[in-house]
């Protein structure tokens, strides 16, 4: 190996440092002291890195440390914004600012997203990675420059240049409206539950909510009017769709079983081998069929079924169930067989079944 590709290999990682140093200045705004923070802080666990003593080499730890600054840091920048504001409007404010996604979005416009190392699936399919790489950083600066640089950074990098303050503050975010959209989009059933109407000390009123989808029991929340107690309620149940895989797999397990109640039941299938032989005449219709059009009246068929062997014909002839069975023969368009039911006593049963078929064939016909 020539002289000059060793040195070209000696200077490789020293090529690598200056770079990192010099994109760091452009995402920051001043030079890291020591180096090796800010590499963790850009190492996803994804890459599966282990420092020397085989431990996981990844930004999670600096992420938990980084979360807590952020908290510090911007609460603090919140506090000296808006003096007189009460603690609620301050903590919603500060939650907005220093939310993953809003985290993600500053990775994004400020570079640092692109510095973060990890698998490539892993970037595709990560959506928090970006804001997670930020709180690493904010580790990072904690521990590489104080608590003073990480406000430095915050204040004047972030939120000065970045972010208008009063416009993130000031803006309403619709919970209820978003949670109803989820609700929809996905067909499940959702409505809001009070849990309580009641005084305080001073006499203003309290009201609690509780999220119900599907049945299954979501975020809750309480406030001074009943929008305020709903939109608290819709907020923690779109966090906990977010956290809990668990949560919604309840809802959705609860939607298949209303689903299967309320399914109608499906008629069955007409029997095509029954209508194909509906037309051979039983041996009661032989017998006790009066021509008439109606399907009913053939389902008192048993009464008659002894008609042709055992019955005086003269008998049935007077009886109106079987009177002016000429008349009905003009007019039926169904098998009309009593004009057998006159037929001579000596005539056999067969006989009887024989005339009957040659009668109805013969109406058939043209």
């Amino acid at each position: 190996m020539r002289l000059k590709d060793i040195l070209d290999r000696i200077k490789l990682p020293f090529r690598q440092e200056k770079e990192l140093y010099s994109s760091l200045y452009n995402v920051m705004g001043f030079y890291p002291h020591d180096i090796s923070y800010y590499k963790v802080a850009l190492t996803h666990k994804s890459t599966g890195k282990r420092n020397e003593k085989g431990r996981p080499l990844n930004n999670e730890r600096l992420e938990f440390l980084g979360d807590a600054m952020l908290d510090a840091a911007v609460g603090h920048i919140v506090f000296e914004h808006f003096p007189g504001k009460r603690e609620g409007f301050l903590t919603n404010t500060r939650s907005k600012l220093v939310s993953r996604e809003s985290l993600g979005k500053l990775a994004d416009e400020i570079g640092l997203t692109e510095l973060v190392q990890s698998s490539g699936q892993s970037r595709s399919h990560n959506s928090y990675m970006a804001g997670n790489a930020f709180e690493a950083l904010v580790g990072a600066i904690y521990l590489d420059q104080g608590y003073a640089a990480v406000m430095r950074f915050m204040k004047k990098r972030i939120l000065e240049q970045m972010v208008n303050i009063d416009k993130v503050a000031y803006k309403e975010v619709n919970f209820k409206s978003k949670l109803i959209e989820w609700t929809q989009k996905n067909r499940v059933h959702m409505d809001f539950s009070m849990l309580k109407q009641e005084k305080d000390k001073q006499g203003s009123p309290i009201f609690g909510f509780q999220v119900m989808i599907e049945g299954v029991e979501g975020g809750s929340g309480q406030g001074y009017s009943k929008k305020e107690a709903q939109q608290q309620a819709s907020k923690e149940t779109l966090q906990r769709l977010r956290r809990e895989p668990q949560f919604i797999d309840a809802i959705f397990q609860a939607k298949s079983e209303r689903t299967k109640m309320e399914e109608e039941p499906t008629m069955a299938a007409p029997n095509l081998e029954q209508e194909k032989t509906d037309f051979i005449i039983e041996h009661a219709e032989v017998a006790g069929s009066s021509g008439s059009s109606e399907y009913s009246e053939y389902s008192e068929y048993s009464e008659y079924s002894d008609y042709s062997e055992n019955s005086d014909h003269s008998d049935h002839s007077e009886n109106s169930d079987y009177s002016d069975h000429s008349d009905h023969s003009e007019n039926s368009d169904e098998f009309d067989l009593s004009d057998i039911t006159h037929q001579p006593e000596e005539l056999s049963r067969e006989d009887i079944i024989a005339a009957a078929e040659a009668a109805a064939f013969a109406e058939e016909k043209p």
